[in-house]
């Protein structure tokens, strides 16, 4: 498995970019499904995920092609409706493919989705919305079995919770169906808008976007449509966090300041300092970090996305912060690595408490998921030493190249092959 050795010490400099945003590529790849002929998608990162979702969408039938950030999906040629254990078992996103298949082939098969083992990360809202929607739901030897013969029916659908990857499958799902839905408590995250976005450019009539009610009325076909996939709002707030934890000035180019504004409030909080260029944030770091508390709920609270690159900034705090985690309760499995890093971290029912240190000293640690890699990458920039990170093939799942972008800017980090 390939590893990175990162010698921490180096201040960055200059700018680093930021790519399109994985988690709103998979529902558009998803949604492309929808209209047979070709959609394109711009600004596409080159990820292990979306990957994986290109593989998933061939399996279905369409023609998927990629070169330069452009990803071609052609879903002319579709005709199937399963998606299989041995690629949606890799990838949690995979289940996006239920409302697509079910609106415009009235069934699919679809196994349960893997991904990230951040604990239990269940599909009943998912389940809930399309039986209302008159789909027969059945659970067979693993796979999600659903069914509408006569096609979804308009329904009004109310989560108990906001879920990102309920809101846009039902939401994908309701476009084709007959009838108004209406989704209530629906997830107001940037990706959610995007996807709304693109499908009322394929012809969906949606209201209420930006908003926790979307109504959507169904119409009867779609047609294929383009979009420029917006920035990796967690892209940019890791790079962010990578200028803030080894004050260094550094642009971040290529972002929406609006998507980071409780990231920022954070930081400034800590004793950061920013300057907004249109789509660039220009970080003006602390010289003494301060202990902050921070809560992860959805967008636009402090995404649970950033929680672990935030915890390895608040390690080098002076003084005492906490961090409770309330999407993913179990999301704390970097805080034992980080510890190994010199850290002063404790967790107890879904919050950690962080005793700032003065400094972090390299060692091997092993990353356990995506988010978690990236917080083991920051703290390998700032960490006195080496630091020999494993397992960072989680990383390759969510940032393209994101040695290659913090080379470019000063930092001292190689892939190792093996």
């Amino acid at each position: 498995m390939d590893s990175f050795i990162i010698e921490g010490g180096h201040p960055l400099k200059g700018e680093i970019k930021v790519s399109g945003a994985k988690n709103a590529v998979l529902p558009l790849m998803a949604a492309a499904l929808l209209a047979p002929g070709k959609s394109v998608l711009s600004n596409v990162p080159k990820l292990i995920d979306l990957k994986i979702m290109a593989h998933l969408l061939r399996v279905i039938g369409a023609r998927v092609d990629y070169e330069n950030e452009q990803m071609a999906i052609d879903a002319t040629t579709c005709t199937c409706y399963e998606a299989p254990y041995e690629l949606v078992s890799q990838m949690r996103a995979s289940i996006y493919v239920l409302g697509p298949l079910l609106g415009r082939f009235k069934k699919a098969i679809v196994s349960f989705p893997g991904g990230c083992a951040i604990g239990s990360r269940p599909v009943d809202l998912h389940l809930m919305g399309f039986e209302k929607m008159g789909a027969k739901i059945e659970i067979e030897h693993g796979d999600i079995i659903a069914e509408c013969k006569g096609g979804l029916k308009g329904a009004e659908i109310e989560f108990p919770f906001v879920s990102v990857g309920a809101t846009a499958n039902i939401l994908m799902g309701a476009v084709l169906a007959e009838g108004i839905t209406t989704i209530k408590n629906a997830a107001l995250e940037p990706e959610i808008s995007h996807l709304v976005d693109f499908l009322s450019l394929m012809g969906a009539k949606i209201e209420g976007k930006d908003t926790s009610t979307l109504t959507i009325e169904g119409v009867k076909e779609l047609k294929p449509a383009d979009i420029r996939v917006i920035a990796d709002r967690i892209e940019a707030g890791t790079f962010i966090i990578a200028a803030a934890i080894t004050k260094s000035p550094l642009k971040v180019v290529n972002c929406n300041p609006e998507h980071l504004k409780a990231l920022m409030i954070k930081l400034e909080q800590a004793g950061c300092h920013f300057r907004i260029e249109d789509n660039d944030i220009f970080v003006l770091p602390a010289e003494e970090i301060k202990p902050v508390d921070i809560v992860t709920e959805p967008f636009p609270s402090f995404p649970t996305d950033l929680q672990a690159q935030f915890m390895t900034y608040m390690a080098l705090a002076n003084g005492c912060s906490h961090i409770t985690e309330t999407i993913y309760p179990d999301r704390f499995l970097h805080a034992a690595e980080l510890n190994r890093l010199n850290a002063n971290i404790s967790v107890k029912n879904g919050t950690a408490t962080i005793n700032g240190v003065q400094c972090l000293s390299g060692a091997e640690v092993m990353a356990t998921d995506l988010r978690a890699s990236a917080a083991l990458v920051l703290a390998g920039l700032v960490a006195k030493g080496q630091t020999k990170i494993s397992r960072i093939y989680h990383i390759d799942r969510g940032y393209d190249k994101i040695e290659e972008k913090l080379s470019n800017v000063g930092a001292n980090i190689k892939r190792v092959l093996g």
